[in-house]
């Protein structure tokens, strides 16, 4: 039987991307990311957890956090949890467990600049699903509907 890695985060940026290019021009980005879920506990008091991930973004995802994504912007990530391991200075073993995302969509409400939400796959342009022939390309966003 095979597995599933799949992870879906809807969370706000936690700083500005780290975005950094690689030998050939391949641009990484990678960011913190808080989800908070608030419930009641028994007796009807309201209680926030904050958990934070740490998301990685490759090639066109990676270029369009830097262009549009900040500190505080609310997004939704998807894609799939990856484990790294080093040995630190003192030779001890160390591990991060990272979000590699495949998919973006920016939630914030569209601003005055013109950038606005909009879905994004892997190269960074491509949306989502939906149909509709909503405009999603990163030119002229006037046409694009609010969700």
């Amino acid at each position: 039987m095979r597995g599933v890695n799949r992870v879906m985060l809807i969370g706000n940026l936690g700083k500005d991307p780290d975005v950094q290019f690689l030998e050939g021009n391949i641009g990484v980005a990678k960011f913190p990311l808080a989800t908070t879920e608030t419930f009641k506990d028994r007796s009807g008091k309201l209680i926030s957890q904050t958990e934070w991930h740490t998301v990685v973004l490759w090639r066109g995802l990676a270029e369009l956090a830097q262009k549009y994504l900040h500190k505080g912007s609310l997004v939704y990530i998807e894609g799939r949890l990856r484990t790294r391991s080093w040995e630190d200075k003192e030779g001890n073993r160390k591990f991060a467990t990272e979000v590699v995302g495949d998919n973006l969509i920016m939630l914030d409400k569209r601003t005055d600049s013109g950038s606005s939400s909009g879905s994004h796959g892997d190269s960074g342009m491509e949306d989502l699903g939906g149909g509709g022939g909503s405009d999603t390309s990163l030119g002229d966003t006037s046409s694009d509907m609010e969700y």
